[in-house]
């Protein structure tokens, strides 16, 4: 595979919780984030589909809870390994899947749609800790 492509070692993944990184399409970023499974591993656009503005993972990895990724804003959750809204306000909507693929013990990116860009956030502001109440009542 292309080093180019290259994201991160898969050992880098948590098991419970999330990788951020971020990608380019032309010239806009978009922040993603890879989930480990137990076999393999998976990516989805950091976002929750109920507010774009909203992060799964704010830096520090999506909150997991039974093998389930949560939004901390709206208490929507999303199974790990298909992105599928399984309860919340976005029931039935699915993460937008990135795609990815395991090669010696390393993750790569392998979307058309995007270019890697680099491990972490996207440098922008979070929006996701605007002004909107939260699922904790905050």
């Amino acid at each position: 595979m292309d080093e180019d492509s290259r994201i991160a070692a898969v050992d880098e993944v948590p098991e419970d919780g999330s990788f951020l990184f971020t990608v380019r399409d032309g010239f806009d970023t978009e922040e993603a984030i890879l989930v480990r499974l137990t076999g393999g591993v998976v990516a989805f656009e950091n976002y929750c589909p109920h507010w774009r503005d909203i992060r799964l993972d704010k830096g520090s990895g999506a909150t997991m809870r039974e093998d389930e990724l949560v939004c901390e804003k709206h208490g929507a959750t999303f199974e790990s390994d298909t992105g599928t809204c399984t309860f919340g306000p976005c029931e039935g909507a699915v993460l937008e899947e990135v795609a990815v693929t395991v090669e010696d013990g390393a993750v790569y990116l392998t979307d058309d749609r995007y270019e890697f860009e680099q491990q972490g956030s996207s440098g922008d502001h979070d929006l996701s800790s605007g002004g909107r109440i939260g699922f904790s009542g905050q």
